[in-house]
């Protein structure tokens, strides 16, 4: 298709307006120009440009705010274990409210429902269940459980062992990387042989080892050296060789 000349330099300008970063501002001039070109390939040039700015305005509020765009994703419900500190509320019945642990056992025990499993259950799916063994003694109760103290499944745990200050396992939490491990057990020993750190991964029931480079990390700064931690990781960080 032959473009005439001013077809051409229509289409110069409007590229050179958006390599400029003229971009949100230029989005309301580019429908107008819409509504009245006649052109139709003016106006299918117009329309990739109003797209291109979209994208270009997304991508630098992303750059400037330093977060993801929300994409809808809903993030995993919280999954009580052994350890966790619960408080129920029973509304209208503060006597039966209060902290109560899970046990190893992954049960609690509270007045009028007993040894009731709570662990591998959500707060909601407890409170629900709770709700309906309390039906026998009150009508409609409702039933409110918080976790206030966070331990986590024990799968789903990470495991700090080898030369760092407090070997320990704690729980995992969205997001959480290496250098947050390392600083929740206090940092490395002296001792430690850091870059020959390894996290054990088990993946479909078989285990990989991931190398990290925890010196390189923590004394050079190094981030691409920040790997993100998964549930039931295993953070080994062996001593040096002398």
């Amino acid at each position: 298709m032959q473009l005439s000349r001013d077809n051409r330099i229509f289409i110069v300008v409007l590229l050179s307006r958006i390599t400029d970063n003229i971009l949100i501002e230029n989005i309301q001039g580019f429908i107008v120009s819409i509504i009245f070109v006649k052109n139709s390939l003016a106006k299918f040039v117009l329309l990739v440009c109003i797209i291109a700015l979209l994208q270009a305005c997304t991508t630098k509020a992303v750059i400037e705010t330093g977060q993801q765009v929300d994409t809808g994703a809903i993030a995993p419900a919280y999954i009580i274990g052994p350890g966790d500190m619960l408080r129920i509320f029973v509304w209208g019945n503060t006597e039966l409210s209060g902290d109560v642990p899970v046990r190893p056992d992954g049960r609690i025990t509270t007045p009028l429902v007993e040894d009731i499993v709570a662990s591998g259950k959500t707060p909601t799916q407890l409170a629900r269940e709770m709700e309906q063994n309390l039906k026998r003694y009150m009508k409609n109760p409702v039933v409110t459980v918080t976790v206030t103290q966070f331990v986590g499944r024990y799968t789903e745990q990470i495991r700090v062992v080898g030369e760092v200050a407090t070997p320990r396992s704690i729980p995992f939490r969205e997001s959480i990387s290496v250098l947050d491990v390392i600083i929740t057990v206090g940092g490395l020993t002296e001792f430690a042989a850091g870059n020959r750190a390894i996290i054990v991964r088990t993946i479909n029931g078989k285990s990989i080892n991931i190398p990290v480079k925890l010196e390189n990390l923590l004394d050079d700064g190094d981030f691409s050296a920040n790997v993100r931690m998964q549930p039931g990781d295993v953070l080994f960080v062996p001593e040096a060789w002398f």
